[in-house]
């Protein structure tokens, strides 16, 4: 779930000191969910006028760090980050266009999938990346084979 809180008493709560940068990059994954990190840079540049990419990038790993965001790593597309923490999801991510969405675990508690074997492991999560098509493009590809 996101966080309802503002973001300087989640910064505080996470033992993090209150900047100008992190309040816009956590304002910002807030604001658009699941955007990569160009995006984030992009909205932070918008709202504070000057600033590099490696402090944004700085930023970001602090956040996740402190589990303010989560870092969303779809393999063969760049690193996305959200605001949702502390529930157990899912995510499906469209083969064309690269949308993400949320999927709600089925179970509800982590982990909501077990490993046939665990190899010794103490398992506490299970992350899954469901792959498909979004309805976007299902309906332009749709579109497409109808026109030719």
């Amino acid at each position: 779930m996101v966080d309802v809180r503002k973001p300087e008493d989640m910064l505080r709560a996470a033992s993090l000191r209150v900047t100008r940068p992190r309040l816009a990059v956590l304002e910002a994954v807030r604001a658009h969910p699941h955007a990569d990190a160009d995006t984030i840079i992009g909205v932070v540049r918008d709202v504070l006028g000057s600033v590099s990419k490696q402090a944004v990038y700085d930023v970001l790993s602090a956040l996740a760090d402190a589990g303010l965001v989560h870092r969303i790593e779809p393999s063969g597309s760049p690193a996305r980050f959200e605001a949702r923490v502390g529930d157990n999801h899912h995510h499906v991510v469209c083969r064309s266009c690269g949308d993400i969405a949320d999927v709600d675990c089925a179970v509800g508690e982590a982990p909501c999938l077990h490993a046939s074997n665990d190899h010794g492991f103490t398992i506490d999560e299970a992350e899954v990346i469901y792959w498909g098509t979004c309805p976007a493009c299902t309906a332009k590809k749709t579109l497409e084979t109808q026109n030719t």
